[in-house]
């Protein structure tokens, strides 16, 4: 598990149904706003298909760094779901059915079946089949599914989860608050923003520069808006500590004023 103080944490995001726009993300929105409440970051995101290739490819690469990472989709068990075996061959491992994933599958069976849902009989095809998603790459740990018990896995600061969000979303939650609760508001960070009116980006640019000199922890950052319907503007802030970016944050109102902008609108 990572120690570092402020970890970057990154989304994956794998299936061919997600960049076909068969299906529409809901993980990113989501991840957001859980770190937000333990007052942590996204650091990236980045979608991937179901290549199997290309999933190992980015996995190597992921695996190679120091980040905390969850991955959504591929780990079920039909032809298309390849992010298991993706896994294991990114970390050069073997790939073997996980004791307690196998059981959670059993008693998933078995529930299903007091439903009058299939057999609990584990040698049925069936059965044999359900046991595939619990087969994970060799010292991985589960991620418990409160959903229908069939778990993800864990392994070197990566967590593997379905890509449906009412298994996903819990799962992120406890891998937060169980395996990274350390890390939860280590850095105190705040985001200030206003609207400046009557003012191109080119011209307060450079205050944005100078700010970011005198103050090397704060970020400037700037949005510009057409307006729609009201009047053109951009969206200037700072974030970062707390007292610095309310220093940064007067200082970048003065410069607008100074450069002939405006904090409020021009009249109709």
């Amino acid at each position: 598990m990572t120690t570092a103080t402020t970890a970057r944490v990154r989304l994956i995001i794998i299936g061919d149904e997600i960049l076909s726009g068969r299906r529409q993300d809901k993980h990113f929105a989501k991840m957001v706003e859980l770190l937000g409440q333990r007052g942590m970051q996204l650091y990236g995101a980045e979608f991937v298909s179901d290549d199997f290739d290309a999933i190992v490819a980015t996995l190597k690469r992921s695996f190679a760094s120091d980040d905390v990472v969850f991955s959504c989709g591929g780990i079920g068990a039909t032809p298309d779901d390849r992010t298991r075996q993706a896994a294991a061959q990114a970390l050069g491992v073997e790939l073997a059915l996980h004791p307690e994933a196998a059981r959670l599958i059993a008693e998933r069976c078995a529930d299903n079946a007091r439903r009058g849902q299939g057999s609990a009989d584990m040698s049925l095809p069936e059965n044999q089949q359900r046991l595939q998603m619990g087969v994970f790459p060799v010292g991985a740990e589960i991620v418990p599914n409160p959903y229908n018990k069939i778990p993800g896995f864990y392994i070197h600061d990566h967590t593997f989860m379905p890509g449906f969000p009412v298994m996903a979303w819990p799962m992120m939650e406890w891998t937060l608050d169980t395996r990274y609760r350390d890390l939860h508001h280590r850095v105190t960070r705040v985001e200030h923003s206003f609207l400046a009116f009557r003012l191109p980006e080119s011209r307060i640019t450079p205050a944005m520069q100078e700010l970011e000199r005198k103050w090397p922890g704060v970020k400037a950052f700037s949005l510009p808006s057409m307006g729609g319907s009201g009047h053109p503007h951009i969206d200037l802030g700072v974030k970062g500590e707390p007292a610095a970016a309310a220093e940064a944050l007067a200082f970048l109102r003065a410069e607008v004023l100074r450069v002939g902008g405006s904090l409020t609108p021009p009249e109709s």
